[in-house]
């Protein structure tokens, strides 16, 4: 090649070379406008604080206000077409391409609900021995605000109370409690026949009717009284819409189903192919004719009942003494021989009900999942039960989401967001989930966030969870500020609202216990998952409400949220900054936060309540539990020592090992013959307890009916089988924690 051919090629690739420099300066981003991280995290990257703070400060009230506006709007009863339509929102919030996830589905179930006749409608009478009605209660709420004259608002009703019309004398029988229909007969009333006016509380739904039918009552009424709801407020003008007390009409709708999943299923997703029951075969529907009504009504029966005076601890605020019946009185509005008549035209229907799930891939550990839920129907507009949980949860996914979009953020372990279908009916969309996905669940799930009724009312925070989950709440709460209370964190808030004395952390604020109110029954019960429950509430100490007082009625309304509950949506923003936070915390963490010690210390006060009550009777030997109970405690000791050096190293394989225990400690303590009788409850520490003692309810509730038949050597038998059951979950939770390699 010639010298100027050379030189020619030379300068050709220098000025290629110049211009390849010059585009790369000008197609790079420059610093400022760069994603803060654009890359995986790696394997040994932790929970980075300034995320905390930058997905706690973009959580926007104003936006979980809107949320809720357009949740509530009109009445979503499950698989009603309003219930279809919000499907369909959740998957168009989750799939939008700036604020959505990865991934969003629908899953869906035919199940079996239950509702009232359109063409036929319950009814509640006083009729004359002739047949002639004297009085009828109302078949729907008064319609106040306009919204509840919406033709789509469901009449009142015991969802899965049998059809039927029965008619007999009235009796009052308090709360409906097995103890209340027998104290009934210690006064010579006779059941037999009997319709029973009963009140919300004390007993759940489908009791008060099996216990009923027990005594031979043939149809159930159940109503709130304003005493244990409204603090004693009766009358129209001091009710909703002036306050937040239960107007006089106003009814509390609920199932009345015993068990929770679709009755036609239990152990199995209600999917096409599933194994399905004969409706008669089904157990835990009520046995007779239920129907719940307003206390207006109620006052009207309650009031002209003759018979004995009800003790003191059975007296209400419808301003009447209370008496027992049965029958009216003779110089009242109705004759002596009049009687109660309960028309109920409920029917079975197998119906779709659709979950929907959006997920966010994790980026080292994908097969792990953390899941936040809520359900999504309710009886009427719902807006507090369960729309104020749902408008959090489409707040912090789109927050999440779009960093997410943004390539700015990617968590460590998969998210998954749920809104279960026909939770109202008996938590029938997540416990299907949790049958369809059982093995997945088992073997990946870290932890399940619910979030139900976010805000009961703007006081204080509430929280719910199994031990491990306290230390996680806690921390989020510390970083979050109370509404209204610059100075104060929600934590320190907390701590002053309720509190209680621990011998391990000295005085911290209460975290009750999970039983089966909301989803979160079957992840802990049913998968020994390790779950909370978090939501705002009110100041216990200045009113005696049950519940926020508008429960389940057709006045449960946006404007009753945005007039009395939380004006301004702060406590809604509180609420998403502190679950916000415990996501990132579970899904973020290098160690899973969970403190196990925890544990430990509900372990020994379950040992000593044992030791106190058990003292002495029929040989029990409790040594077994006491070294189970030790032998817990040094696993503790010991993986802390393990989990304190681990953080100064990166070795991927022995977080993920420590790891797994943390996961795995909550499945340690299920066993499926705890609880024969019960569906899906398998965990050992908190199953259903009857007792009074606060120890291991199936030892509790076995020694109650020892105690009741004391020389039979059966029922002591099943109390050392029950603590047999609870020595094995000890020693097996012990041996969960203690090393991988250990037998």
């Amino acid at each position: 090649m010639k010298w100027w051919k050379v030189v020619l090629v030379v300068v050709a690739l220098a000025a290629l070379f110049s211009v390849g420099i010059i585009l790369g300066h000008f197609a790079i981003p420059k610093k400022a406008d760069q994603p803060e991280s654009t890359g995986p995290p790696s394997p040994s990257q932790d929970l980075d604080p300034e995320l905390l703070k930058t997905v706690m400060g973009q959580l926007d009230a104003n936006r979980i206000q809107e949320n809720l506006r357009e949740l509530s709007l009109k009445p979503h009863l499950a698989t009603s077409p309003r219930d279809e339509e919000l499907v369909r929102l959740l998957l168009q919030r989750w799939q939008d391409p700036e604020s959505g996830l990865d991934t969003a589905t629908r899953g869906e179930y035919e199940v079996l609900l239950s509702f009232p006749s359109n063409e036929q409608p319950n009814t509640v009478q006083v009729v004359n021995p002739v047949g002639n009605i004297l009085f009828s209660a109302r078949k729907s709420e008064e319609d106040l605000t306009g919204e509840q004259g919406d033709t789509n608002v469901v009449q009142p009703y015991a969802a899965y109370a049998p059809p039927g019309a029965p008619q007999g004398p009235l009796v009052y029988a308090n709360r409906g409690t097995e103890s209340d229909y027998a104290y009934l007969e210690s006064q010579g009333i006779n059941l037999n026949g009997t319709i029973a006016l009963t009140r919300y509380g004390g007993a759940g739904r489908g009791a008060k009717a099996v216990n009923g039918a027990k005594h031979g009552v043939i149809g159930l009424l159940v109503y709130t009284d304003p005493r244990d709801i409204n603090d004693n407020l009766r009358f129209p003008n001091e009710t909703f819409p002036h306050s937040w007390a239960m107007p006089p009409s106003g009814v509390e709708r609920g199932s009345y189903y015993k068990h929770f999943g679709d009755p036609l299923t239990p152990y199995f997703p209600a999917t096409p192919s599933a194994f399905r029951l004969e409706t008669a075969d089904i157990q835990g529907f009520p046995p007779i004719p239920t129907q719940p009504i307003g206390f207006e009504d109620a006052q009207v029966l309650l009031c002209n009942l003759q018979g004995p005076v009800a003790p003191e601890s059975w007296q209400g605020a419808l301003g009447c003494v209370y008496r027992l019946g049965s029958g009216f009185q003779s110089n009242g509005t109705f004759s002596q021989a009049s009687e109660v008549k309960v028309t109920v035209h409920n029917q079975l229907e197998r119906r779709n009900s659709s979950n929907v799930l959006g997920i966010i891939r994790g980026a080292v550990e994908p097969d792990r999942y953390v899941l936040y839920g809520n359900h999504r129907d309710s009886w009427v507009h719902g807006a507090v039960d369960p729309s104020s949980g749902t408008a959090v949860l489409l707040e912090i996914s789109r927050v999440l989401g779009t960093l997410v979009k943004k390539g700015k953020w990617r968590p460590r372990r998969s998210i998954v967001f749920a809104s279960w279908g026909a939770e109202e009916f008996g938590l029938i969309g997540s416990t299907e989930f949790t049958e369809e996905f059982f093995t997945k669940l088992q073997e990946r799930a870290v932890a399940y966030i619910n979030v139900d009724i976010a805000v009961f009312a703007n006081a204080t925070l509430r929280a719910q969870g199994t031990p491990p989950a306290q230390s996680v709440i806690f921390s989020a709460a510390k970083q979050v500020p109370a509404p209204g209370k610059s100075s104060l964190t929600v934590y320190d808030n907390w701590l002053q609202h309720s509190n209680r004395s621990s011998s391990a952390h000295g005085v911290i604020p209460s975290l009750g216990s999970l039983g089966s109110g909301s989803d979160y029954a079957a992840f802990v019960h049913f998968l020994g998952i390790t779950s909370m429950d978090i939501a705002y509430t009110y100041d216990r100490s200045k009113t005696s409400a049950r519940i926020y007082p508008t429960y389940h009625t057709a006045f449960d309304t946006f404007e009753y949220v945005e007039k009395f509950l939380d004006p301004g949506f702060t406590s809604h923003q509180a609420v998403a900054q502190t679950a916000a936070n415990i996501l990132l915390r579970l899904s973020d963490s290098l160690l899973l936060p969970f403190s196990i010690g925890d544990y430990s210390e509900t372990l020994r006060s379950f040992l000593q309540a044992a030791q106190n009550a058990f003292l002495g009777q029929q040989n029990i030997n409790l040594g077994p539990l006491v070294s189970a109970v030790e032998r817990f405690e040094r696993a503790v000791a010991e993986l802390e020592k393990r989990i304190e050096a681990l953080q100064s190293l990166s070795d991927p394989l022995q977080v993920r090992m420590v790891n797994d225990q943390l996961m795995l400690l909550e499945r340690a303590f299920l066993n499926p013959r705890a609880f024969p009788e019960e569906y899906y409850y398998s965990h050992v520490l908190w199953g259903p307890r009857t007792s009074n003692v606060t120890t291991f309810p199936g030892l509790a509730n076995a020694y109650d009916e020892a105690l009741k038949m004391p020389d039979d050597p059966s029922t002591w038998a099943k109390v050392k089988k029950q603590l047999s059951i609870a020595v094995m979950a000890v020693e097996g939770a012990a041996a969960t924690l203690e090393p991988v390699a250990q037998f």
